[in-house]
């Protein structure tokens, strides 16, 4: 699945920022293989290559950005996909996240609050390919409710408190990964773990997000 408009300088850049930069943090080949494969570059088109493919995140308007690739490698990693699970992406985005773990996972609903940036990303997946993703235009505070339960669930930006419908609506034996804090303090990347009804917690370490934000009326 490689569009036309992957030139080989993008690819080189890819290749270099995978394996001398994310694979210092992330082990599974599954991931890094997604993200040699994810040209970064279509869902950052106003930006110079090199831009696209620094580890650090962009602007994408509406306040928003696309994630630091180290981290969109940690967190892909962390939700152990095996390649059949049903996946809720909260904050779409740009959709590069959501492009990553359409090689990862059986099916993505992935849920923004922006109504523009969901049609571009839309676009986007389509023209990758990505046909095991479903993108939706709603208020991420509330999940995905036709979809669920989900085996994985996944946060691209940051409440200052996890939402209960996305535990709600994470399935038994599920994990869900998701930044928590506001933006005047730490902020910690969490893996919960949903066992016979019972939440376990794991600290992942301190990360920085924008913030997760309501739909307005």
């Amino acid at each position: 699945m490689v569009p036309n408009d992957d030139p080989p300088l993008a690819r080189a850049l890819r290749e270099h920022l995978v394996d001398r930069v994310v694979a210092l943090g992330v082990h599974d080949s599954r991931v890094l293989a997604a993200m040699r494969a994810v040209p970064r570059h279509l869902f950052v088109p106003h930006q110079e290559l090199e831009r696209a493919y620094g580890d650090y995140p962009l602007s994408i308007g509406h306040e928003a950005t696309i994630s630091q690739p180290s981290l969109v490698g940690i967190m892909s990693e962390a939700l152990a996909l095996t390649g059949t699970e049903r996946v809720l992406e909260i904050g779409t985005g740009s959709g590069y996240q959501a492009a990553v773990l359409c090689r990862l996972a059986g099916h993505i609903d992935t849920v923004e609050v922006v109504p523009d940036l969901a049609q571009r990303a839309a676009s986007t997946l389509e023209a990758l390919g990505c046909r095991n993703v479903d993108v939706h235009t709603g208020d991420g505070w509330a999940g995905w409710a036709p979809g669920a339960p989900y085996d994985r669930v996944v946060v691209t930006a940051a409440p200052e408190v996890l939402p209960h419908a996305l535990l709600d609506q994470l399935a038994d034996g599920g994990l869900l990964v998701v930044p928590v804090g506001s933006q005047s303090k730490d902020q910690r990347l969490e893996r919960w773990r949903k066992v016979n009804g019972q939440l376990y917690k794991q600290d992942l370490g301190a990360v920085r997000f924008v913030p997760m934000v309501h739909a307005t009326s």
